[in-house]
């Protein structure tokens, strides 16, 4: 018997990606002529058929949730996801949670193979190519039928759904004052690139700070790190640029960061100071330790997971016609102060 083909059997077949297979099918004007009818008639050839993801919903609870993170090594994503787990299952909902490895052709397959009627609904935040792309027709295909999603940290506006997000550019601007305050007049700031929503907004709070103190952004102390995580340009980037305090978007930026200003013979945090985002275990170990900005990613996950399951069960009472009213959450970050900050 020939098994069922999916939409990355035909992704990989065709040579074309993921997405284009998806609009290709639904007949859009995205995709070029030539292009759609490859897809369709390769589709109708070898029978392929859709996932009815809309089937458990409207016909009964699974008690399912689906979690998608983009890494499940962070700190952060790991307290979020335990928020969400602890919650569900005092609702009496299982957790069911895959990683994308901040890929996006895993993203999308994700999706595709939980929204099959074995969930009622997404919990997720975006991978890196998702937001590099800025290609969201697998959300927006899951919302059209009719699945909750809720995203949580790295989102985007492009995407009709509640959202918990951290109030990035709130704290950041808050952390660089307190630095200013302190008597720091070269602040640099270790952060991803800008299609990252979470790193713009805390570069937004860095640079309002700067300019609400009468000190003027040098662009040069901006070093835009890939989000894989490459650091090597965080070494060379002391030999280039006097500095007297780091912010970094993550603790692995702060705490590699801190390790090279030392073998500089840079003295912590008399010389130069330092404070990363997440407040986990690297910042807690780090020598010194690292002063962080705790994310509260157990809350955010929490409300996550409370905003979902009232999405699901509402959907249960609600006249169909009422127009649907999504709202965003802001958890407000804290600052706890360590040795990197203080003696």
């Amino acid at each position: 018997m020939r098994r069922k083909i999916t939409l990355k059997d035909i992704a990989r077949e065709l040579d074309v990606s993921i997405s284009t297979v998806s609009k290709a099918l639904k007949n859009s004007e995205e995709i070029g002529r030539d292009t759609k009818e490859k897809v369709q008639a390769f589709a109708k050839l070898y029978n392929y058929k859709p996932n009815n993801i809309a089937v458990s919903l409207k016909n009964k609870h699974t008690k399912n949730i689906g979690v998608v993170i983009p890494d499940i090594v962070h700190h952060f994503f790991t307290t979020v996801f335990r928020g969400i787990e602890k919650y569900a299952n005092s609702r009496g909902y299982n957790v069911i949670i895959c990683v994308s490895d901040e890929s996006f052709d895993k993203e999308v397959i994700n999706m595709e193979m939980l929204a099959n009627g074995s969930i009622d609904g997404f919990i997720m935040a975006l991978s890196g190519e998702t937001q590099l792309k800025n290609d969201y027709a697998h959300l927006k295909e899951v919302t059209n039928q009719g699945i909750p999603l809720v995203l949580f940290d790295r989102v985007t506006d492009e995407v009709n759904c509640d959202k918990v997000v951290l109030n990035d550019e709130e704290i950041a601007y808050e952390v660089v004052m307190k630095l200013i305050n302190s008597g720091r007049k070269r602040i640099a700031l270790f952060t991803t690139e800008n299609f990252f929503n979470v790193s713009k907004n805390r570069e937004d709070g860095y640079r309002k700070a700067l300019m609400d103190s009468g000190i003027v952004v040098d662009e040069e102390l901006i070093l835009r790190l890939p989000f894989n995580e490459n650091i090597d340009a965080i070494d060379p980037f002391f030999d280039k640029h006097t500095i007297d305090a780091v912010l970094a978007v993550n603790e692995i930026f702060a705490v590699h960061a801190m390790g090279v200003a030392q073998k500089k013979g840079m003295k912590i945090p008399d010389d130069i100071s330092f404070i990363g985002f997440t407040n986990g275990m690297l910042s807690k170990y780090a020598s010194p330790q690292l002063s962080s900005v705790a994310q509260h990613g157990d809350k955010m996950g929490e409300i996550a997971a409370k905003m979902l399951i009232e999405r699901i069960e509402a959907e249960y009472k609600e006249d169909e016609e009422e127009e649907v009213v999504y709202r965003t959450e802001i958890i407000k970050g804290t600052l706890i102060e360590r040795a990197s900050t203080i003696n």
